[in-house]
């Protein structure tokens, strides 16, 4: 169970409310409201002190005379939507990710520490945690147990000690997401003590488990996994069902899954809605122009599923797993007042939205705006130039983009010792560490035909990934970037043609996520007029890395084949 946050005086002015001592500071009256645990449609009066429900009824308070009142006769009101899967740091951070999903209805996250593990010491990651916890939005987060890719120094960084203390927060409810399973199926117990570990201290453990068969999750779940996310037809969500799985249903900017998958299961008639979540698994800005959780659950309601099925699937199936439903998820004394308040219950976009007693938004107009700082990542400053010496391509292994996330190896045959044509989709690759210590270079087939110079702070380990045709506007792309401080910049001929910064740690902007879509739109256009004709280039930079996925990726340590478990080319010190 969640630890509540309420200390004991609090605890005492709370039950003098109910007592009628104190005066509630607000009171929806005529509340049309979804009752979780009856599943039906109930209404009363809900009585809310500063950031908590005190009671659901018929009642009134005995004076009314400080009490802010709001009639919500003729609306309906939800319990607050919950994300279970972000990646805050998709260009966007927590905090502006918070203030943008808040106003569709989405106010508590179930968040990814992968960039405060690679980027932080500890104590500075839970500084940002306590100051992000002082929003007026509920941050938990998960505990990661690997790198995602290929590192020298990986067992420093993820060391025992440091994820027993991520551990042992109480706003860290899961370990995983688990991308480091195939070391748990070929043998690798310090992996599993991991997983044991998580579990002694009764958190939950996400697997990450694409395409698996009936026998690869029954070995998973043995090992300690609780859920997967990663279902990708109807099948697939039956089989994690029948082992047990915590099934949530995806819909993000490279699996956009999920009306398939409901489409799939009512022709099932399978009667599992009670048992399944949803996510928007961390999807890059644009797509979150149509909506968060609200957008899902719109999904599921034109698939013909029942509302209070719907709107469980985004707040009271994902709180009950979590075991967090005494704060969340039910519309209940006790619990945050956290609530939307809807047209009807089949417009699940609110038109005001209440969190811990806040209002973020009300009759469409929005009502907060705050955010945080994060100084603790300090300034991003590279103290270190690259030379064209950098720039030297002549290597027999290159790497296929199958499609935006998944590349497999091939046998470089062009020239590769000058300007390449724009009449061919191979193009130069190359991975610098952050600190100037090393580097990696190939060729990249499948990228794009015209892209002259393109260079990005934004990857999966902070690392540098510089891409183009030629070595002078690849140069000068990783030139804009080191001056503006990290960001993706496209140059072609000397020019700067678009560019996005990215103010905090080269790895997320500072911006409104609103300014963020439209330099991402930019950005995008740019590339895909020179070329790049897959769907999502802002994953393609996170995955080129990602050691999760077949077939061959680009790392800190070289060119890693992920199915040998072996460096094809290593990476050169500089």
């Amino acid at each position: 169970m969640v630890a509540p946050l309420w200390k004991i005086d609090e605890i005492r002015q709370h039950v003098a409310v109910v007592d009628g001592k104190v005066a509630p500071t607000l009171v929806l009256t005529n509340a049309r409201y979804l009752h979780s645990i009856f599943k039906t449609w109930l209404t009363a009066n809900i009585w809310i002190y500063h950031d908590r429900i005190i009671y659901v009824g018929d009642k009134m308070p005995n004076d009314c005379e400080q009490v802010e009142l709001v009639d919500c006769a003729g609306k309906t009101i939800v319990p607050g939507y919950i994300e279970p899967h972000v990646h805050p740091f998709q260009l966007y951070g927590p905090d502006n990710f918070a203030r943008f999903a808040g106003q569709s209805g989405t106010t508590t996250f179930l968040s990814d520490n992968l960039n405060f593990f690679l980027s932080l010491k500890n104590e500075q990651s839970f500084a940002i945690l306590d100051r992000l916890n002082k929003m007026p939005y509920s941050f938990y987060w998960w505990a990661r147990f690997d790198s995602q890719t290929e590192m020298p120094n990986e067992e420093e960084i993820f060391s025992s000690t440091r994820i027993i203390d991520w551990l042992s927060r109480d706003d860290v409810l899961l370990g995983g997401e688990l991308t480091g399973w195939t070391r748990l199926i070929r043998g690798d117990d310090h992996m599993l003590s991991r997983l044991q570990l998580a579990k002694r201290m009764h958190k939950k453990v996400e697997a990450h488990l694409p395409g698996s068969s009936p026998r690869t999750l029954a070995r998973l779940k043995l090992m300690g996994a609780d859920g997967d996310h990663e279902a990708m037809t109807a099948e697939e969500v039956e089989n994690r069902l029948h082992q047990g799985y915590g099934v949530t249903l995806r819909y993000s900017s490279i699996r956009p899954d999920l009306p398939q998958l409901v489409e799939g299961i009512v022709a099932k008639q399978l009667q599992v809605f009670d048992h399944l979540m949803m996510t928007t698994d961390g999807s890059t800005p644009g797509f979150y122009e149509q909506g968060i959780m609200d957008k899902c659950i719109q999904i599921v309601l034109d698939a013909g599923v029942a509302p209070i099925d719907a709107y469980h699937m985004a707040s009271y199936n994902i709180a009950r797993y979590y075991d967090m439903t005494n704060l969340h998820g039910i519309i209940a004394t006790g619990r945050f007042a956290t609530l939307n308040i809807l047209q009807d219950e089949f417009t699940p976009t609110p038109v005001s939205v209440l969190s811990k007693g806040q209002w973020l938004k009300r009759d469409g107009e929005t009502c907060y705006d705050g955010g945080i700082t994060y100084p603790e990542f300090g300034e991003y400053a590279l103290d270190f130039s690259l030379t064209m010496d950098d720039f030297q391509f002549s290597t027999p292994v290159g790497i296929m983009m199958v499609n935006d996330v998944i590349t497999k190896p091939y046998s470089v045959t062009l020239a590769t010792d000058g300007a390449l044509a724009t009449t061919h989709d191979e193009s130069y690759l190359l991975l610098i560490d952050r600190k100037g210590k090393w580097r990696v270079n190939t060729v990249i087939k499948g990228f794009a035909t015209a892209v002259k110079g393109f260079a990005s702070s934004y990857s999966n380990t902070g690392d540098i990934i510089v891409i183009g045709k030629n070595a002078q506007d690849m140069l000068h792309a990783f030139n804009e970037m080191k001056a503006m401080k990290g960001g993706l910049v496209v140059v072609e001929d000397g020019d700067v043609i678009a560019s996005l910064p990215l103010q905090v740690n080269g790895s997320f902007s500072s911006d409104k996520v609103e300014v963020i879509i439209e330099r991402e739109k930019k950005l995008r256009e740019a590339l895909a007029t020179r070329g790049y004709e897959k769907g999502d280039a802002i994953y393609t930079l996170l995955f080129l890395m990602s050691t999760h996925l077949p077939y061959v990726r680009i790392t800190p340590k070289g060119i890693y084949d992920v199915m040998k478990d072996k460096v094809l080319l290593p990476a050169v010190m500089r």
